[in-house]
């Protein structure tokens, strides 16, 4: 109800409930009566105009208010983007170096079978020098020419020619170990994962105990990663990490070991085995994607990176 309707029937009900008096007597208390509700009038009426002032600065503050809390959560959308956005950039570089690191090591590893291979083949051709060397030269009897007459004994009876030996059968050699490394490599790089798969299978056969025997058993696991096969390829990591452990894809032997554990639904395991390879490795490439899989996880990150104090 409005205030000055309020006032007004508040006159009302004064001069109604006024006794009666005489003339003069109520002409006087009426007209006071009448300024006592003016004034009450007036008063109400400031006070709705205050009101209706207090009111509007109400309404300007919780506009003000409303557009402030829009803008920041504006603000907030849009730093949470921003954020995600820069994980995803950081998590992408940190992919493409690893790719980049993990190229270097094989050209390195070629490099290495590259130099394996010439130092054998100096080794070949010094040893056959020496060889030749120390040969003595033998006086072979010259072979019999076509038609002569046959040989004859003391006697004069014929002799029959000697036999040859029979000849052995020479067993299938497997190819050179650089040679083989370096062609399952080509058609690993080149995305021919069966060819390169039988290739480096042979590698680890024929060659178990050399230097590349560790990153060929890496590519195995790592093409059965590739494919989806990742019960076999967290047995063949498993292979790396314990046959291999001071090979150059120690690290990240582990690393896709846990994230084929991720894949197979078996997070605990997966966190342990990242939280594992961060304890091991905490200043490698693989550390940082390990603890950059964790926050996605939301998992808790046991050995956090390490912080460098100042000299």
């Amino acid at each position: 109800m409005n205030l000055r309707k309020l006032a007004t029937l508040a006159m009302i009900a004064l001069i109604v409930a006024t006794p009666a008096a005489p003339a003069f007597a109520v002409s006087k208390e009426i007209i006071e009566l009448q300024t006592q509700v003016q004034d009450l009038a007036d008063r109400i009426a400031r006070m709705q105009s205050s009101f209706d002032e207090q009111m509007g600065v109400m309404r300007n503050l919780v506009t003000q208010s409303t557009d402030n809390v829009n803008k920041l959560a504006q603000s907030m959308q849009t730093m949470q983007t921003t954020l995600q956005q820069q994980s995803t950039d950081s998590q992408s570089k940190v992919d493409q170096v690893s790719g980049q690191i993990q190229a270097l090591n094989d050209s390195i590893d070629e490099l290495k079978a590259r130099l394996d291979t010439t130092n054998k083949q100096l080794a070949d051709i010094q040893t056959q020098q020496q060889n030749m060397a120390q040969q003595p030269v033998n006086c072979a009897a010259p072979a019999a020419a076509p038609g002569a007459a046959p040989a004859v004994g003391p006697n004069g009876e014929p002799v029959a020619p000697t036999a040859a030996p029979p000849t052995a059968s020479i067993p299938v050699q497997a190819p050179p170990a650089d040679v083989l490394y370096n062609n399952a490599l080509r058609d690993y790089n080149a995305a021919r994962y069966d060819l390169a798969l039988s290739q480096f299978q042979d590698y680890i056969k024929y060659y178990p105990a050399t230097d590349l025997a560790g990153n060929a058993q890496f590519y195995i696991a790592d093409i059965e990663y590739r494919g989806g096969n990742y019960e076999a390829a967290v047995a063949d990591y498993d292979k790396v990490i314990e046959q291999f452990p001071s090979g150059n894809k120690a690290a990240s032997a582990q690393l896709k070991k846990g994230y084929s554990l991720l894949e197979l639904g078996r997070k605990d395991a997966g966190v342990r085995e990242l939280n594992s390879l961060i304890q091991r490795y905490p200043h490698s490439i693989e550390a940082i994607q390990a603890r950059e899989r964790l926050h996605k996880l939301g998992a808790s990150n046991q050995h956090p990176a390490p912080t460098h104090k100042a000299q």
